[in-house]
């Protein structure tokens, strides 16, 4: 069984690795009648479709269901794996958030599900809405480069507590729901 993230970045294809270690590929590979042992996460660089970031609910559940599905027109996938990073603003909150979402495709349905949400400090969220991307910022912030292929943005405002391959499982998770769960 192949399983295409649809990112060049290694720690969207650490968290989906992380998801299926987490049951050594068992409810998956029921799922699609295959050996567990035989279940190979690869990385296949794919354009999300949305901006360089995504703004909104809305529109990082399309990067993130636009990357799931250009991984099965790459190639010979079972399951393609697209994850995005976005901001977003809730009912009833003042901040702005760091959100992100997974999207899981096998060609005839589609599972969602979404990571925790942290809200972004104040001058943060001052830049963003001043048109930069939330990466770069937090490298300059952080006097760093390459925030988001390590702890991300969700590592560095927890001190740690949850880094970006954590968060992102925990929407990969979600969205394998559909095809490991007899509930849908």
């Amino acid at each position: 069984m192949r399983v295409g993230v649809g990112s060049g970045n290694p720690v969207k294809r650490r968290a989906v690795e992380r998801v299926l270690e987490s049951s050594r590929g068992r409810d998956l590979a029921a799922e699609r009648s295959a050996d567990p042992t035989t279940v190979a996460v690869e990385s296949v660089p794919v354009p999300s479709g949305v901006s360089e970031q995504p703004t909104g609910h809305a529109e990082t559940i399309a990067g993130a269901e636009n990357r799931a599905e250009t991984v099965l027109d790459a190639g010979a996938y079972d399951l393609g794996v697209g994850i995005e990073g976005g901001v977003a603003r809730f009912d009833g909150a003042e901040e702005l958030f760091l959100v992100m979402w997974a999207a899981i495709d096998d060609g005839s349905q589609m599972g969602r599900g979404s990571g925790p949400s942290v809200a972004l400090p104040a001058d943060v969220s001052a830049r963003i809405a001043g048109g930069e991307e939330l990466g770069p910022v937090m490298d300059d912030v952080l006097d760093t480069s390459g925030i988001a292929r390590r702890g991300g943005a969700a590592g560095a405002l927890t001190a740690g507590r949850v880094d970006r391959a954590d968060a992102l499982a925990t929407a990969v998770a979600g969205a394998l729901g559909p095809f490991v769960s007899d509930l849908y």
